[in-house]
């Protein structure tokens, strides 16, 4: 009996405690003046909200109207905030006959109108893609935060959280900046309190807070502004498709259908096809799109007018608060397609400049430009997505490397692939890669050999596109994506315990240190070369297993680059006479990497290697 008494007691002391505060949160926390759209919807929640009558007075903010919802503890406030209204703070009450009110003080807060706070990622730039747990421990005090659900540290597992955080990025800004790099992406910084695996930042459980273990809002506010003291480019990762499952609000829905409900559990086919398929069945389609990625992942139902304004106006809200260039999109082809063509309509309405581009994991150059905007006839609608992660170059790239010339295979599936390109409307807004952090690492895939490591980075540094590369890549970090999930290794030197610092060229070895200059190298050229920048792209035919292509600005045939990859184990003579369309007389070429000048009538280009020559 008296066991039963303190268990009874506990209940009831537990479910005291987890009682929803009056007034639990209202989102977005503050607004800006003078946003292109003067539509705003304010989700409110709190015990019992939907019982209250709202009032607000404010000088250009105007309450249009209370919407109830399913759940008595949601509110949802449509506001027209006038281009006249100032910046200040005003009270939003609530109040039912008999009880006490509550209230909440809304602010306003003046739109930035520097110029070139927000200023878009484009083929000039090189993006460095990292993950803020595994790169660098800048702040030991955040590595357990408690009251999260998961509190341990342990960087012997992949799966537990490392330590890394924002203020180590932040440490490392010069060594980014001296490696070449323009942009910094970091897989998602927001909120993930999940119980395992919470680290890789795709299931949010909080889209207004940056996660207690990587920091605070204000600090990657600062990091932006860091970057862009630098000279730095920031791009943000973003997840529409999915939360994760301890997001406050899957906790008590706002109404069913927020979410993508199944009678029972249904998983996505991960399979794009149906989406575009003209022979497609409803079937296929709804389970690709509204299909769970994981049950841990619960689906947003991106259907509902009230979840396509939330997502929309927290996208816009960090955006604006923290001054970001650009977004990548997670998981693209799994969304809604005609809300994610209003969705990119609306962002860019509100920042013109601002740089977009989606994850299509596909298996064809068509399957990718499906996704991209200008297919309208196609789609029936432009999804105005201006480009994509290009993972079909990518795997011809490998083949490129790995496989046997013939007709359409090795050297040329790279040719191949990218005589499709009329498939894009502009293809230049493509991000280009040779791995991430959901695959298995360049220096592995191409089995360690470092000729075939050098004409990777060269491809990728000298393509058509935005080139993007993954933490590590230049120290030859390498591994597997499965069974262990080590494509997620921490580099090295970023923890005060660590026994060796990679950041710095004492600490790399005398391989890594080559790699780490052979990046640079050509990084920092390609800063200063118009032709890789924002020339065109012309390639050639693969002949006798060589393929050049050659970067260039129309009428200008100084400066222009000319890339020669021999991926064969045979020393070549190339014959420049077919390229004279192009080169105009042009007889010498400067070779970036050793600045020796050579006659390019006849190239000598040795086996296994990639030149690049400045024509001059």
């Amino acid at each position: 009996m008296k066991k039963i008494f303190i268990i009874l007691f506990l209940f009831i002391s537990y479910s005291g405690f987890c009682q929803i505060p009056d007034l639990e949160r209202v989102e977005p926390m503050f607004w800006f003046t003078k946003m292109h759209n003067p539509k705003l919807q304010l989700l409110v929640h709190g015990k019992d909200i939907a019982s209250h009558k709202v009032k607000l007075n404010y000088p250009g903010v105007q309450l249009v109207k209370v919407n109830k919802v399913e759940s008595p503890n949601y509110l949802f406030l449509d506001l027209l905030v006038s281009p006249f209204a100032k910046a200040g703070e005003f009270t939003i009450n609530f109040t039912e006959k008999g009880k006490k009110s509550l209230s909440y003080n809304y602010r306003l807060k003046d739109k930035e109108n520097s110029p070139n706070r927000i200023q878009g990622v484009t083929q000039k730039d090189f993006i460095y893609l990292l993950m803020p747990d595994r790169f660098s421990n800048g702040d030991t005090s955040n590595d357990v935060v408690k009251g999260l659900k998961e509190a341990t540290v342990n960087r012997d597992s992949m799966y537990y959280r490392h330590g890394g955080d924002i203020q180590g990025v932040i440490n490392h800004l010069d060594y980014l900046k001296d490696l070449g790099v323009t942009t910094i992406w970091m897989t998602p910084e927001i909120e993930n309190d999940m119980p395992q695996a919470s680290y890789h930042g795709y299931a949010v459980t909080d889209h207004y807070k940056i996660d207690p273990r990587f920091g605070t809002n204000q600090l990657y506010k600062k990091y932006v502004e860091d970057c862009h003291a630098k000279g730095l480019k920031v791009i943000k990762d973003i997840v529409h498709n999915h939360i994760g499952s301890n997001h406050w609000f899957y906790n008590d829905l706002p109404m069913k259908n927020w979410l993508n409900q199944w009678p029972v559990y249904t998983q996505t086919s991960y399979r794009d096809q149906p989406v575009m398929d003209p022979h497609a069945s409803e079937a296929d389609k709804k389970k690709m799109l509204d299909g769970w990625f994981v049950p841990t992942m619960p689906d947003l139902n991106q259907r509902n007018p009230y979840v396509q304004n939330y997502l929309t106006q927290n996208h816009i809200w960090w955006i604006e608060y923290a001054g970001i260039d650009g977004l990548r999109l997670d998981t693209y082809p799994y969304n809604d397609p005609e809300f994610m063509a209003d969705w990119e309509l609306k962002l860019h309405a509100e920042f013109p400049r601002l740089s977009i581009f989606g994850e299509t994991l596909v298996s064809s150059v068509a399957s990718q430009a499906f996704f991209t905007g200008g297919n309208t006839v196609n789609r029936g609608f432009d999804t105005h997505l201006p480009g994509v992660t290009d993972a079909v170059l990518k795997d011809a790239i490998y083949e490129g490397l790995n496989g046997k010339n013939g007709w359409v295979d090795g050297i040329n599936r790279i040719y191949a692939t990218l005589a499709q390109d009329f498939l894009y409307k502009n293809p230049n807004n493509n991000c280009i890669f040779l791995d991430n952090h959901d695959m298995s690492r360049f220096y592995a895939m191409v089995n360690e050999d470092f000729a075939k490591y050098k004409m990777g980075i060269t491809m990728l540094l000298t393509m058509r596109g935005i080139p993007e590369m993954y933490y590590g890549t230049e120290i030859l970090m390498k591994n597997y994506a499965n069974p262990d999930g080590l494509v997620r290794s921490d580099f090295m030197g970023g923890w005060a315990t660590d026994s060796l610092d990679k950041f710095t060229e004492k600490g790399r070895t005398p391989k890594e240190n080559e790699a780490f200059d052979y990046v640079k190298t050509l990084a920092n050229y390609r800063q200063k070369s118009e032709a890789l920048q924002s020339g065109k792209l012309m390639q050639y035919v693969p002949e006798n297993d060589l393929y050049v292509y050659l970067r260039y600005i129309p009428n200008r045939p100084k400066g222009t680059v000319m890339v020669v990859i021999n991926n064969t184990e045979n020393n070549k003579t190339l014959d420049t006479a077919r390229f004279a369309e192009q080169l105009k007389g042009i007889t010498k070429g400067k070779d970036i990497f050793t600045g020796k000048i050579a006659n390019i009538n006849q190239l000598q280009i040795p086996k296994m290697s990639a030149t690049v020559l400045e024509l001059n």
